[in-house]
C-alpha cells in the first residue's frame, strides 16, 4: 500500500511537470512570441498566478476529472486497489503520451489526454465486469467533448473580435504604429497574469485529479481535495515549464502566424477568458486547443495567408490522435498493473 502511494504521488508530479512543459507554455507562447516577455519572467508569472487558479479555483474541475467520468465510488466500493491502479495508469498514459509530444514540438491538450486515460481505466473495468458500461457517466463524457469543440472555437471568434476592434479603434488611426504597439506590452504582460490563473484553475485537475481519487480511496486524503495536492501540481506545472517549456513556447509564439503586442494581447485574453468561464463550469477544457484557436483568429483577421496552415494541420492532427492513443495506452497499463498487484 505504501509502494502504491509514492508511486501515485511521484506519477502525479510527473503529469504535472508534462503540464507545464506543454500546456503551460503554450499558454504563456504569445507572450514570448510578441518580444514582450522573456522565458524567465514567464516562469516568475506562472509560479505566482498558477499556483493562485490552482489553489483557489482548482477544485471544481479536479472534481469532475476524479469522479466525473468513471463512477469511483461504486469501483472503490467492489474493489479499492482497482481504482488506485487504473487512476496510476491513466496518469502514466497521459503523462507518456504528453512527453512524447513535447519531444516534437507539439501542443498536444493535457485535459484529452487525462480524459482519454481515464475513460481507458473504465473500458476495461466494465470490460472485466466490475461495473457496466452504462455506469460509465457518459453525459458528462458528452459535455466535455462538446466543450473541446466549442472553446477553440469561441477563442477564435473572441480573439477575432477584439483584434479588430483594436485595429479599428487604434491602429488605423495611429500616426506612431511601434508606439501603439509598445503600450500593449504593458497589457500583455496583465493578459498574461490572467492566463496563468486560468490556467491553473483548469488544467492542474488533470494531473491531480486521478491523484486525488486515488489518495481519497487510500485512506490519506478525505472527500475534500487537500491544499497540499493542489500546490503540489502547481509547482510541478512551473516545474515543467522552467525546465523543457520552451520547445513548445517555440510553436505557438511564432510557428502559426506573426504575432505582435496587440495581437497576443487579443488571443491571450480571449483565451483567458474562455477557460476561466469553464473553469466555472467544472468543465475541464483544452487550453491548448483554446488558444491555438485564439491565435488563428488573430491571424485570420490579417487574412487567411497570414496563418501558416501546415503547422495547424500537424497541431489538429496530434489532437485528433490524442484520446484514442491516451485511452489505449491506459487500457494496456492498467491491465499490466492488474497481472503484477492483484
Amino acid at each position: 500500500m505504501d509502494l502504491l502511494v509514492i508511486a501515485i504521488i511521484l506519477a502525479g508530479l510527473y503529469m504535472a511537470w508534462n503540464i507545464g512543459a506543454n500546456d503551460l507554455a503554450n499558454a504563456m507562447g504569445t507572450s514570448v512570441g510578441t518580444g514582450a516577455l522573456t522565458i524567465k519572467q514567464v516562469i516568475v508569472i506562472a509560479a505566482v498566478f498558477e499556483f493562485l487558479g490552482a489553489v483557489f479555483f482548482g477544485k471544481r474541475v479536479t472534481s469532475t476529472i476524479a469522479k466525473g467520468i468513471v463512477p469511483i465510488d461504486m469501483i472503490s466500493s467492489i474493489h479499492p486497489d482497482i481504482v488506485v491502479l487504473g487512476m496510476l495508469a491513466a496518469i502514466l498514459a497521459a503523462s507518456f503520451w504528453i512527453t512524447l509530444a513535447t519531444f516534437y514540438n507539439l501542443p498536444v491538450s493535457t485535459s484529452h489526454s487525462i480524459v482519454g486515460s481515464v475513460l481507458g481505466f473504465g473500458l476495461i473495468a466494465a470490460y472485466n465486469g466490475t461495473i457496466s458500461f452504462s455506469d460509465i457517466h457518459w453525459a458528462v463524457l458528452l459535455k466535455i467533448v462538446a466543450s473541446w469543440f466549442i472553446s477553440p472555437a469561441l477563442g477564435a471568434i473572441f480573439a477575432f473580435l477584439i483584434f479588430s476592434l483594436i485595429r479599428s479603434v487604434y491602429l488605423h488611426r495611429a500616426s506612431d504604429m511601434p508606439a501603439v504597439e509598445k503600450k500593449f506590452i504593458f497589457l500583455q504582460l496583465i493578459t498574461a497574469c490572467y492566463i496563468a490563473f486560468a490556467h491553473g484553475s483548469n488544467d492542474v485537475a488533470n494531473a491531480i485529479g486521478p491523484l486525488s481519487a486515488a489518495l481519497n480511496v487510500l485512506g490519506v486524503t478525505g472527500a475534500e481535495i487537500p491544499i497540499w495536492v493542489l500546490i503540489m501540481g502547481g509547482l510541478g506545472m512551473v516545474i515543467g515549464m522552467a525546465t523543457w517549456g520552451y520547445k513548445v513556447v517555440e510553436t505557438i509564439g511564432s510557428k502559426i502566424t506573426e504575432l505582435t503586442p496587440t495581437r497576443g494581447f487579443s488571443a491571450q485574453f480571449a483565451t483567458a477568458s474562455v477557460v476561466l468561464l469553464h473553469s466555472y463550469s467544472s468543465l475541464p477544457i483544452s487550453t491548448t486547443h483554446t488558444l491555438v484557436g485564439s491565435v488563428i483568429g488573430v491571424g485570420l483577421a490579417g487574412g487567411l495567408a497570414a496563418v501558416d496552415l501546415s503547422v495547424i494541420w500537424r497541431i489538429i492532427s496530434s489532437w485528433i490522435a490524442t484520446v484514442p492513443i491516451a485511452a489505449l495506452t491506459s487500457a494496456i497499463i492498467f491491465v499490466g498493473l492488474e497481472v503484477i498487484f492483484l
